[in-house]
């Protein structure tokens, strides 16, 4: 017997409580391998004498950008090629993401790109075995969580 799928549309919105953000519009991209997270100031910093990564998540412009700075003293450094085929160095995260009701653990690399339509993208390293894509379909999770608001 076969794992147990659910199913997730084109977008969706889900909520990173670690990162005090709620209600944040995800784009499924089974194109992407990692997920990626819009942030604005992404840098390597010195914090106690341990190396860490310091960001805004979102952009000053998004409605839910709040100035809050976070330091990650754990994260990695990711070769991630765009769909442009360019290779790009990106710091990367693990934090958590809430989606159908559901804590899941999220390795998320850490983009600056102003331009991005969706603030995040999420990749076949966190859909695959999860999750089956309808394509057609759209915010799946967040109806179910205002369906039961209602009730």
């Amino acid at each position: 017997m076969g794992l147990k799928r659910i199913i997730i549309g084109r977008k969706d919105i889900a909520d990173f409580e670690k990162l005090n953000l709620y209600g944040i519009e995800v784009k499924i991209d089974s194109g992407a391998y990692t997920s990626s997270f819009h942030c604005h100031k992404i840098e390597k910093v010195l914090k106690d004498g341990v190396e860490n990564i310091k960001c805004n998540f979102l952009d000053p412009g998004h409605e839910q950008y709040h100035e809050k700075e976070f330091c990650f003293e754990q994260f990695e450094i990711r070769s991630v090629k765009s769909s442009n085929g360019m290779v790009e160095e990106r710091f990367s995260i693990f934090t958590e993401i809430t989606i159908f009701k559901k804590v899941y653990p999220i390795e998320m690399t850490l983009t600056e790109r102003p331009d991005m339509k969706h603030p995040v993208l999420l990749g076949r390293k966190f859909l695959s075995k999860r999750f089956l894509i309808d394509t057609s379909r759209k915010n799946l999770s967040f109806n179910q969580k205002l369906i039961e608001i209602i009730k």
